[in-house]
């Protein structure tokens, strides 16, 4: 059964927008006009959650209904709409986050943004809002973002069986480290682990439903990013297992208990080595080091910040592996290195 609501054609404005904000437009159908004994009405397309708005509409079952054609890409849903000029602007990728997608939209679109934003989601009619990015500033790699159509900005996103509830305009989730989380899920089984720089559980959330560590003590300083980290927990039901401590962890990890040391942070990771190899047991064990650098010193800087660190403190370093996540912005790298530290 398709349901749609009618209205008079000088409010269907008004009543299309309210259904993109209440989250129930039926994207996959048109909006079309009709004539009935009543006069000219427009017909809108909506779904069932239509009957939970707290405006008194009136849905009504909807006769022959007609689909639209999915478009094969952003720029073709937008001919017409934009002028060539502005369609080669157009994004070409975005990313979707649950039933959110962020969109970087440049400058010179700044008054075609909520079109964009209501082609993105006639692309995807499981989403329900859409938000521009802008990049991420401060300590804590806030992203700076602009909700352009929909309400809820909080979202539950899986990927590779593991659940991470986020409000993407609180917290980061980069898709350019998919590889990395896939590959932390495969490492860790019966370790003591220490994550430096936990977040929402980007790393150790998979390593601790598909890896089953001893032990994860996870800390992260930022609060709403913590409180999120609480929550992730709870939702991959790894509570016997994962520790969270909210704080610094130059401050709060502990030492000499740790077979593998996360280090899951970019920016200013090398002022942190000294207490992440404190944090290793006094045997030794792994370190996973993250840094972006210079593509000409991706293979030397990292791994001689490393060493530096671990001379400081009497340790010795043997440099298992350098993988590249990554390009992070032009001639610069996002890279992890894998260390072994012992005495």
């Amino acid at each position: 059964m398709y349901r749609m609501i009618r209205t008079a054609p000088e409010k269907g404005e008004e009543l299309r927008k309210k259904a993109i904000q209440g989250g129930f437009l039926d994207t996959s159908r048109k909006i079309r006009k009709v004539r009935t004994e009543e006069g000219n009405f427009l017909e809108i397309p909506v779904t069932e959650s239509a009957y939970d708005s707290a405006d008194s509409f009136l849905v009504l079952e909807q006769e022959n209904p007609e689909f639209l054609e999915k478009p094969n890409s952003l720029k073709d849903s937008l001919k017409g709409f934009l002028s060539e000029t502005e369609l080669a602007s157009v994004p070409s990728g975005w990313q979707v986050l649950g039933d959110i997608i962020i969109v970087f939209i440049p400058e010179i679109l700044e008054d075609k943004k909520t079109r964009i934003a209501e082609s993105l989601l006639s692309m995807y009619p499981k989403c329900r809002t859409v938000v521009r990015d802008f990049g991420i500033e401060g300590q804590f790699r806030q992203p700076k973002r602009e909700l352009l159509l929909g309400s809820e900005t909080e979202t539950i996103h899986k990927e590779h069986g593991c659940f991470f509830k986020q409000d993407v305009t609180k917290v980061m989730y980069s898709k350019g480290n998919l590889e990395e989380r896939k590959r932390m899920s495969q490492l860790g089984e019966g370790e003591v682990i220490v994550d430096m720089f936990a977040g929402i559980g980007y790393f150790s959330i998979p390593m601790a439903v598909h890896s089953r560590p001893k032990k994860i003590v996870g800390i992260e300083i930022n609060p709403e990013s913590f409180a999120y980290l609480k929550e992730n927990i709870r939702l991959n039901k790894v509570e016997d297992i994962f520790i969270p401590i909210c704080g610094d962890c130059s401050k709060f990890a502990p030492e000499g208990t740790a077979d593998r040391v996360l280090m899951g942070y970019v920016g200013t990771t090398h002022h942190y080595l000294e207490p992440a190899i404190k944090a290793l047991k006094k045997s030794g064990g792994i370190l996973h080091y993250h840094e972006t650098v210079p593509e000409s010193l991706a293979r030397t800087r990292p791994q001689e910040r490393i060493e530096k660190a671990a001379c400081a403190l009497g340790k010795k370093v043997e440099i298992l592996e350098t993988h590249r996540i990554k390009k992070y912005s032009p001639g610069v790298l996002h890279v992890v290195v894998d260390a072994r530290i012992f005495e």
